[in-house]
């Protein structure tokens, strides 16, 4: 017997304390295996979801039954990261002829990982951006999204490392796919 496909929904504002127990598991759970205990912590600072996401109709929740399995987002906007409570997010719109549009706020749930929900996300992104007339995605991978990405096609471009409010580096790598129509099933 095979198992139920996931299924997927966009969030909305109730989704909001559902999707935070999410993240926080999933920031505890995958980081520390990249980072040291004093990065995992302040990765909380710079991670989360942005409720503009939600706003905006861009934010998705993949359900393995009953259960959040993950969730992630894109953006026309010109933020590249950070939750409600992160500095420096701008809501200036994107330009779909000259800029990338954005991939945000991609987490898994622990039990659920390697199973697909993570393509599952980036898919759906990836052809949301598409159909708005966007030929590029990026988006700021942490060390422990690196690997997915890449294996769906990404390609990193920089890396740095994101100063916390208490002088603690995160390691994040900007990371890019063209989603062109022929670019389109290639790499999934």
């Amino acid at each position: 017997m095979t198992a139920p496909k996931p299924t997927h929904r966009l969030a909305k504002e109730a989704d909001l304390p559902a999707l935070h127990v999410l993240m926080n598991r999933a920031i505890s759970a995958f980081l520390p295996d990249f980072l040291s205990p004093e990065q995992v912590e302040a990765s909380f600072e710079i991670m989360g979801v942005d409720s503009r996401l939600i706003a905006d109709d861009t934010y998705f929740m993949v359900f393995d039954g009953d259960e959040l399995a993950g969730c992630g987002g894109w953006s026309r906007r010109a933020t590249l990261f950070g939750g409600d409570h992160t500095s420096g997010r701008n809501p200036r719109l994107l330009d779909p002829k000259t800029e990338a549009a954005r991939v945000r706020a991609m987490y898994t749930d622990p039990d659920h990982g390697r199973k697909g929900v993570g393509r599952l996300i980036l898919s759906l992104c990836e052809d949301a951006a598409r159909a708005e007339h966007f030929t590029r995605v990026e988006l700021a991978a942490t060390a422990a999204g690196v690997p997915l990405y890449e294996a769906c096609g990404y390609k990193p471009m920089r890396a740095w490392d994101e100063i916390t409010s208490k002088g603690v580096p995160v390691p994040l790598v900007l990371m890019g796919k063209g989603i062109t129509k022929e670019s389109h099933g290639r790499v999934r």
